[in-house]
C-alpha cells in the first residue's frame, strides 16, 4: 500500500534562470523554423530541429541540427535569440540582449538520422531516436497536476507577471521557488516549508526586504489555509541575490527536466523537451503520454495515472505501452494498455497530427512547466485537453 501521510517537495525556476534562458532560445529557434515554413510554403512535416543553447556572461552559443526553409538565416536566428533575452528582461551589464555575443553553429540534420525518421513503413515517420517517455496525471489540483510542482510554478509566474507589468521594479529575472507539501490521507493540505530565491536589481536589499516583496505573491499562489504559523520561510537564504542569470551561472538547454514535468512526483525517461521538433519522441511522446494520462483521470477511471511509452529509432509505433493506476483505478491497467493505442495513433506522425504539433507553439512551454497549462487558441498545450474522455470510456466498454 502507498503511504498516506508524508511531506513531498518540488521546485520551479523562473524564465530568467540560466537554463531556462537557454530553453527559451532553443524553443524560439524551433518556432522560427515552423513560422518560416508556414509563411514560405515549406512543408511543416519536413521541418527538423535539434537545437542546444549555452549561455554565460554576455555570451550565447546556439548549436545543433536543422532542416527547413532557406529563409531561416543566421541573422533571423540571432534576432530571435535577442528578442527572447529582451522579453525575459535581461538588460544588466553581465548579460544584455543588445550587447551579448551570439555564435550560431547550426548545421544540416544527419542523413543517417533523417532516413530513419523519413522512410518508415506505411508512410509513418519513424521515431527520431530510441527512448522511454512518461506521462502522469492526478486529482490533486483542478489541472490534474501534482500540487508541489503546480504551486511552485504558480509562485514564480505571479512574481514574473508583477515584474513584467512594472509593479515590482526591484525584482530581477532570475528566481527559484520550492514548496514542501504535507499530505494527510493522501491529500495535500499545507505548506510546511517555502523557499524563494529571487534576484533583486537593488544591491542594497536584504533577505528581509525581499521577503516583504514576495510574500504576498506566495500567499496568493497557494490555496487558502495552506500557510500556517508552522510554515517555515526561506527567502534569499544566502542573504543576497544581486548577480543573476547567465552572468552568475552558466545555462544549458535541457537541464531542468524535472521542473519541466512533474517535480519528481512521477518518473522521467531522461530526455529533455526544449529545442526539439515533435519528430523527437522525447518531446512529442511525452506530450502524448501526459494527454492520455490526463484523460484517464479526467474520465474518472483513476485518481492517479502513470503511462510509459517506449520507442526505437526509425520504428513508427511504440514498442510497449505501460499503465500504472497506483491502486486507484476503477478499471484494469491492462485494459487501458489495450485500448490506448486504439484511441490514439502513437506513432510520431500520429501524435503530431492528433495534437496538431507542426506549429510555432513551443517558446511558451520553455518556462513554468510543459504540463498543467491551459490550451491556447494558437494550438499551444493541446496535450492538456480532455477531449478523449468519451472515446476512452466507449473503447473500454467495447473491450468488455
Amino acid at each position: 500500500m502507498s503511504r498516506k501521510n508524508f511531506v513531498f517537495t518540488s521546485e520551479s525556476v523562473s524564465e530568467g534562470h540560466p537554463d531556462k534562458v537557454c530553453d527559451r532560445i532553443s524553443d524560439e529557434v524551433v518556432d522560427l523554423f515552423y513560422r518560416e515554413a508556414l509563411e514560405q510554403g515549406f512543408d511543416p512535416w519536413q521541418v527538423r530541429v535539434a537545437c542546444e543553447t549555452l549561455a554565460t556572461t554576455n555570451f550565447v552559443v546556439i548549436a545543433g541540427e536543422t532542416r527547413g526553409p532557406a529563409s531561416v538565416t543566421k541573422d533571423k536566428i540571432e534576432d530571435a535569440a535577442r528578442k527572447a533575452i529582451r522579453d525575459i528582461g535581461y538588460e544588466q551589464t553581465g548579460f544584455h540582449w543588445e550587447t551579448a555575443k551570439i555564435v550560431i553553429l547550426l548545421h544540416s540534420q544527419s542523413a543517417d538520422i533523417a532516413q530513419g525518421v523519413d522512410s518508415a513503413e506505411k508512410k509513418e515517420d519513424g521515431a527520431g531516436d530510441q527512448g522511454i517517455m512518461f506521462g502522469y496525471a492526478c486529482d490533486e489540483t483542478p489541472e490534474l497536476m501534482p500540487a508541489p510542482i503546480y504551486y511552485s510554478h504558480k509562485i514564480l509566474k505571479l512574481l514574473a507577471d508583477a515584474r513584467h507589468s512594472g509593479k515590482e521594479k526591484a525584482l530581477g529575472p532570475d528566481a527559484k521557488s520550492q514548496v514542501s507539501v504535507e499530505y494527510k490521507n493522501g491529500k495535500p493540505v499545507a505548506a510546511t516549508q517555502i523557499v524563494v530565491s529571487h534576484q533583486h536589481i537593488d544591491e542594497s536589499l536584504t533577505s528581509k526586504d525581499v521577503l516583504k516583496l514576495v510574500k504576498p505573491y506566495v500567499k496568493k499562489a497557494l490555496p487558502k489555509g495552506w500557510i500556517t504559523d508552522k510554515t517555515v520561510w526561506h527567502v534569499n537564504p544566502t542573504g543576497k541575490f544581486y548577480i543573476g542569470g547567465p552572468d552568475g551561472d552558466t545555462g544549458l538547454t535541457g537541464r531542468k527536466i524535472i521542473v519541466d514535468t512533474y517535480g519528481g512526483a512521477a518518473p522521467h525517461g531522461g530526455g529533455a523537451f526544449s529545442g526539439k521538433d515533435p519528430t523527437k519522441v522525447d518531446r512529442s511522446a511525452a506530450y502524448a503520454a501526459r494527454y492520455l494520462a490526463k484523460n484517464v483521470v479526467a474520465a474518472g477511471l483513476a485518481k492517479r495515472c502513470t503511462i510509459q511509452l517506449s520507442y526505437a529509432i526509425g520504428v513508427a509505433q511504440p514498442l510497449s505501452v505501460y499503465v500504472d493506476l497506483h491502486e486507484t483505478g476503477k478499471v484494469e491497467a491492462r485494459d487501458l494498455e489495450a485500448v490506448l493505442p486504439k484511441v490514439m495513433d502513437l506513432s510520431p506522425s500520429g501524435i503530431r497530427k492528433h495534437l496538431d504539433l507542426n506549429k510555432p507553439i513551443y517558446a511558451r512551454t520553455a518556462a513554468y512547466g510543459h504540463f498543467g497549462r491551459k490550451a491556447g487558441r494558437d494550438g499551444s498545450f493541446s496535450w492538456e485537453k480532455t477531449d478523449l474522455v468519451k472515446t476512452l470510456k466507449s473503447a473500454l466498454k467495447a473491450l468488455a
